[in-house]
């Protein structure tokens, strides 16, 4: 990845407009406007998307349905930046069809995860865009945690990159000691091993490369992996950072390893840094990663230090 050719979105200015996409499977109307009143109590005004309030099946509308919201939340000049509304399943059907030129032509901040990691992956072919792996509506509609929030808030607004201050009950974890300065690059690991062998393959040679899951067995989490490491996404990484692996379960005659188990296992050849337990993924806590960002990061003994290089935003 050359982070030299990435396009940079607009900064998110104090009190600009925030667009809620619904690219994946449908949200509650009073759990939307719960969430939305979050961004709105911090000075932001909100705005809709048209599949918001739509619903086929598990979907929030149809597939062109959800073209077209995210098109129009594109190509809208009111709009200042785009955060999905949740996750689920969906994404994926949309990335075939979408009008790429209208995303490159208005470039703008655009966050979520986890199912969302096929638009991150398609934007970033198709566009060479930086977009954000962070929180999404669904994460504020019951209790807002303030490291996520802040956060996802501070690098919208482009504020002098920091280093990242660690929620006190989720210190990472050091698996193999190390440091590096690379892109970022990375997502939720069941979609990312979706999207190899398509048109939104990806490069991960020269970054950090960070993983997260829910809701999968420790056997699907090894075969996963696996399958990044023999498709040689794991060759010449600078790092790998494994977020929450949220709700993996064993099955009735154990598995016999913890996730951190696997990683070593399938990843212990490599000589570059491994750190687990970090703040991204399904988990209270969620870091905002912006992809194709030059970071640093750190893992010596048991300290963890990432910061951002530069603003993820222009």
């Amino acid at each position: 990845m050359n982070s030299n050719s990435i396009i940079k979105p607009h900064r998110l200015p104090k009190g600009g407009t925030i667009g809620i996409a619904s690219p994946a499977k449908w949200m509650a109307e009073d759990r939307l406007k719960i969430a939305a009143k979050v961004l709105i109590d911090a000075g932001y005004r909100v705005k809709f998307g048209s599949a918001c309030h739509l619903r086929e099946n598990q979907y929030a509308g149809s597939t062109e349905q959800r073209i077209r919201e995210l098109e129009n939340l594109f190509a809208d000049p009111e709009i200042d930046a785009i955060i999905c509304a949740r996750g689920g399943y969906g994404s994926i059907r949309v990335t075939d069809k979408l009008d790429y030129l209208i995303i490159r032509e208005n470039p703008k901040i655009f966050v979520g995860f986890s199912d969302i990691t096929a638009l991150h992956c398609s934007f970033q072919q198709e566009c060479g865009l930086t977009t954000f792996h962070g929180p999404m509506l669904w994460n504020f509609e019951e209790s807002t945690d303030p490291f996520t929030l802040s956060n996802l808030l501070y690098v919208m607004s482009g504020d002098d990159p920091a280093e990242l201050e660690f929620p006190k009950n989720l210190p990472p974890i050091v698996l193999r000691e190390g440091t590096a300065s690379a892109p970022l690059f990375g997502g939720n690991l069941t979609l990312l091993t979706k999207m190899i062998g398509t048109r939104w393959d990806f490069d991960t040679e020269g970054t950090i490369l960070f993983v997260e899951d829910i809701d999968e067995k420790y056997y699907r989490t090894d075969r996963d992996l696996l399958h990044l490491k023999r498709a040689g996404k794991l060759d010449g990484i600078a790092a790998l950072v494994v977020g929450q692996m949220t709700n993996i379960e064993d099955e009735e005659i154990p598995f016999g390893k913890s996730v951190d188990e696997i990683v070593m296992d399938i990843c212990g050849d490599g000589d570059y840094p491994i750190v687990s337990n970090f703040p991204c993924g399904h988990g209270r806590h969620l870091a905002t990663l912006p992809l194709g960002i030059p970071t640093r990061l750190a893992a010596v003994d048991s300290n963890v230090s990432f910061k951002l290089l530069e603003l993820a935003v222009s």
